[in-house]
């Protein structure tokens, strides 16, 4: 299971830093997800990293603005957002896929635990 963190209200051109906490000692074999999830909509892709970090995707959106890493000592994962916009807002689920990522679709991850509410103010 993961844990979500960091969200919080923000301005918008304002910056968060969220953090995904996963346990056990086979954190570094999964490949891991951000998602959003706005009210009504269905959950869409952010960004992606690889399992050693070595690689990581961004959904069209995230490019340019997001940064998403990875520490497996300490079972973690960060997604830098910088550049906030009104239309970032959402809550942000982390999730989880064995082996490498072969598609961006919320369906091929898993392990969702509760996200966390980002709010950017216009």
């Amino acid at each position: 299971q993961l844990q979500a963190s960091g969200g919080g209200l923000v301005q918008a051109g304002g910056s968060l830093r969220l953090s995904c906490a996963g346990s056990g000692r086979t954190f570094g074999n999964y490949a891991l997800g951000w998602f959003r999830q706005a009210p009504g909509k269905e959950r869409e892709f952010v960004a992606a990293i690889s399992r050693s970090g070595s690689r990581t995707y961004y959904g069209d959106s995230a490019k340019g603005r997001f940064t998403i890493s990875r520490v497996n000592v300490k079972n973690t994962m960060y997604l830098q957002m910088n550049s906030l916009e009104p239309e970032d807002a959402g809550v942000y689920y982390c999730g989880a896929r064995w082996g490498p990522i072969s598609s961006y679709s919320a369906t091929d991850f898993g392990s969702w635990g509760q996200g966390t509410q980002v709010t950017v103010s216009s």
